[in-house]
């Protein structure tokens, strides 16, 4: 796998903002192939909020063809209202990659940024330098969603690999 070339798909989930991004990994180097944000509206119907979420996750998925999707695990804080949302546009993703019969890997965010950044109380502007530099962008990633979606496409991609190079030296 080190010499083959895999594409990773990555979900930040949000009701009203889902960021993706697909990330290229070759052996130790990666690219970001195409990055957004599906974007809803609170005046939508909560049923056709996430059927956009599924509808537009699927063509992305539909058009880059991921091997692997990697998701942002649903963070439990003081506000359960907001994780519910986050849960259910999540479960439109989820949904989409099962459609397609993808793999899924879920991450938290402290593992994920444990892994961008090396701490796992990383703030938002370091995970996304971090996105820029691994991904050689002249730029940094926009909206935000999009950003933290490439991270966890990151993160995927090398726990994925890290895996197989090890069953590889078996």
């Amino acid at each position: 796998m080190s010499s083959s070339a895999f594409i990773v798909m990555g979900v930040d989930p949000g009701l009203a903002h889902t960021g993706w991004g697909i990330v290229e990994q070759l052996g130790s180097r990666r690219r970001a192939l195409a990055y957004g944000c599906v974007a809803t509206t609170p005046d939508e119907a909560i049923a056709d909020r996430l059927r956009r979420i599924h509808d537009e996750i699927s063509a992305v998925i539909r058009r880059y063809h991921p091997v692997e999707l990697g998701i942002e695990a649903v963070y439990f804080g003081s506000n359960a209202k907001s994780a519910l949302a986050t849960g259910e546009a999540r479960g439109a993703a989820l949904v989409a990659a099962a459609c397609q019969q993808i793999q899924v890997g879920e991450y938290s965010p402290t593992q994920i940024k444990q892994l961008i950044v090396g701490t796992g109380t990383a703030t938002k502007e370091q995970v996304q330098y971090m996105v820029k530099a691994m991904l050689g962008l002249d730029h940094t990633p926009t909206p935000d969603h999009a950003a933290d979606a490439l991270a966890v496409a990151i993160c995927h991609a090398q726990l994925r690999r890290l895996a197989y190079d090890r069953i590889a030296q078996r």
